[in-house]
């Protein structure tokens, strides 16, 4: 059972076993001084969840189907709360014991779940390197000289070793891929808000996301399917929209690549990357590099920016009377926060704002960004010899995206020449980590990789398919008086909408979107025009807008869907100055929506752009106001290159 996945758990029950049995022989297994524990479950505390589990399966007349995580083992980050364990965070002298569960594993174990125990991480969750704890440094399950990353580096280790078949780890800053991609496991990192973080000691609390990881992608996804949902106890908590569940990764999806990765001197790190974009764009996909340079902008907010204070806030009271009980290296992160006021912080607001309208325009041609998961692997005795320095460079490709409300999807590539991991992420607009996951397991199916550090092979069936969340069973007598957190997820029928295809000033992270999402639209897909389509830069608009235009010798336009509510559509529709208007756009796919069109009048003086397969694309080309300003005003009839 050491090795199992969800389903060869599931499918031991259907065949009789009991989870006292196999439950009792995995916790009477764990090996005593293993530090990727902080704690593991008491023979009290386990006899107390499977009497509660029992109760649980009563109540849905002893159909195990009907609890899609029944008896499966999982471990907990030490800073998500969990009854009948401690909470340390990582540090003994702060240290309490919860009276109940956190909601997400009160969600988990309302499904049949059962807490093995509480995984080691960087104190505070504080660091991408898994060496900043005073329990004991968790190694690599492929070589110990190395780490294992954090800060979930314990909730990595146990997975890959196949101990559990999941953990929860936390991500503010990449903690929820890093040790994915140095462990070859996947790692799971939800939209902000997806899961409840009610009951988690907070890092950065606007930033904070439970993350899931899994040795397959379909576990990660089951795993996500019954523990996402609204929580109305928690300010931060979102509603997932009603598309969520309907997007998809096209089956030759255009990803964004780094146009010169950086590997700070890792050359096999390099060659593994290299490989893995080789073998993708084989299996069709088109990777377009880029330049990544407005993402380290977005990072340096991060620990040079007001976000530190953050930090700082979640462990206030704590700091001021502890100081000495915080590991030097986190204390160190989490008290410059005193250099930043809060005009600091409302600058660092503003510069985000900026950045992420910036981002978003950057990431709009794209169905995802594709990134290695981590640059290097580090030795544990080259971070304690210069912990700060290293521990950033493992943020490369992590570190920007909760900051810009992205999601995202780490999964293994390869094994280096070395023998060591190397994994790769999918990095999509918020509300996407469903769609790549499925994405993500097909690719993994296609590496022949075995399981994280196990040995076993791939089941064959691991397909991350929608599996809606079960009612949940949770005696009323234990919930919160508010009951509405534990409540499933769902994906209701929308209102009455109309489906519009939009190409330029009303795309994600332009100028008018707002026109869409004022009216209460909701954002369903990327995709394109079937090739009959040419696109213009339309002369003397404010803001710029391009025309786009039905021809025999077009191309694949890039575009987004939209459902607008019915009883808007009119308003919208009154807004559309011509030369623009609404018409019958047809997609690559053949269906056809309604969209914007351009009469032919309006084309005199506008520039022929459609070499750029989109209007962010060719937006992104222009690198200063100049340029913005004469969008349009061309009348040399030249056709640019491609982007």
């Amino acid at each position: 059972m050491r090795t199992w996945t969800i389903t060869q758990w599931l499918d031991a029950y259907r065949s009789g076993a009991t989870p006292a049995q196999l439950l009792g022989e995995l916790v009477d297994a764990l090996v005593p001084g293993d530090v990727a524990w902080i704690s593991t479950v008491t023979p009290a505390v386990l006899e107390a969840q499977l009497t509660r589990l029992d109760a649980r399966l009563a109540a849905v007349g002893g159909d195990i189907s009907k609890l899609p995580l029944y008896g499966v083992p999982f471990a907990a980050k030490d800073n998500i709360d969990a009854a009948g364990f401690e909470t340390t965070a990582g540090c003994p002298a702060f240290a309490y014991a919860p009276d109940t569960n956190a909601t997400l594993v009160q969600r988990l174990v309302d499904a049949g779940a059962v807490v093995i125990g509480k995984t080691n991480l960087d104190q505070f969750a504080t660091g991408l390197v898994g060496v900043r704890s005073p329990y004991g440094i968790p190694t690599n399950t492929f070589d110990p000289a190395y780490i294992s990353g954090g800060s979930s580096s314990g909730s990595a280790s146990v997975v890959a070793r196949g101990i559990v078949p999941f953990a929860l780890g936390t991500d503010t800053a990449g903690s929820g891929r890093v040790p994915a991609g140095l462990n070859n496991i996947v790692g799971l990192k939800p939209t902000r808000g997806a899961f409840s973080n009610t009951g988690v000691v907070p890092a950065c609390r606007t930033l904070d996301c439970v993350s899931v990881f899994a040795t397959t992608a379909a576990d990660a996804a089951l795993v996500y399917d019954v523990a996402a949902a609204f929580d109305p106890l928690d300010g931060l908590s979102r509603e997932a929209p009603v598309q969520a569940a309907r997007w998809k990764v096209p089956a030759a999806p255009r990803f964004a690549i780094p146009a010169t990765p950086e590997f700070f001197g890792d050359a096999l790190a390099e060659k593994a990357f290299r490989d893995a974009v080789a073998q993708i764009e084989a299996r069709g996909a088109i990777c377009v590099p880029i330049d990544f340079s407005l993402f380290d902008e977005v990072t340096q907010l991060l620990y040079d920016g007001a976000w530190v204070a953050e930090r700082y806030a979640a462990i206030r009271d704590f700091a001021q009377t502890n100081e000495a009980d915080i590991h030097p290296v986190v204390r160190d992160i989490i008290f410059k926060a005193k250099a930043f006021s809060a005009a600091d912080t409302f600058a660092s607001m503003y510069r985000l704002a900026d950045l992420k309208r910036r981002a978003d325009a950057i990431l709009a041609p794209f169905d995802a960004l594709l990134v290695p998961t981590a640059p290097t692997h580090y030795k544990i005795d080259e971070l304690l010899a210069d912990p700060v320095r290293l521990n950033s460079h493992l943020g490369k490709y992590t570190n920007f995206v909760n900051l810009l409300d992205w999601s995202a999807f780490s999964v293994p590539a390869s094994l280096r020449d070395d023998g060591l991991p190397f994994g790769i992420t999918f990095i999509a607009d918020a509300w996407r980590e469903r769609a790549l996951a499925e994405f993500a397991g097909e690719w993994h199916r296609a590496t022949g990789l075995t399981r994280g550090a196990t040995g076993q092979p791939l089941p064959a069936d691991d397909i991350a398919v929608p599996h809606p969340p079960a009612p949940l069973v949770t005696p009323a007598s234990a919930r919160p008086a508010n009951d509405a957190a534990f409540a499933p997820a769902t994906d209701s029928a929308p209102a009455a909408t109309i489906r519009v295809a939009v190409v330029g000033a009303h795309l994600r992270g332009m100028p008018l979107n707002h026109e869409l999402t004022s009216r209460g639209a909701q954002f369903v897909e990327s995709t394109t025009t079937s090739a009959n389509y040419r696109l213009f830069a339309l002369a003397n608009t404010s803001p710029p807008k391009p025309g786009l235009l039905r021809t025999d010798d077009g191309a694949q336009i890039r575009l987004e869907l939209w459902d607008v509510p019915s009883a808007e559509f009119g308003s919208f529709v009154a807004g559309v100055p011509a030369p623009l208007g609404i018409g019958t756009v047809t997609l690559a796919d053949g269906r056809q929506v309604k969209g914007f069109i351009c009469e032919p009048f309006g084309l005199h003086e506008a520039k022929d752009i459609t070499a750029f397969g989109g209007w962010a694309s060719y937006i992104a080309s222009l690198t200063s106001l100049a340029d913005l300003t004469n969008v349009g005003k061309s009348t040399s009839g030249s056709t640019p290159s491609a982007a």
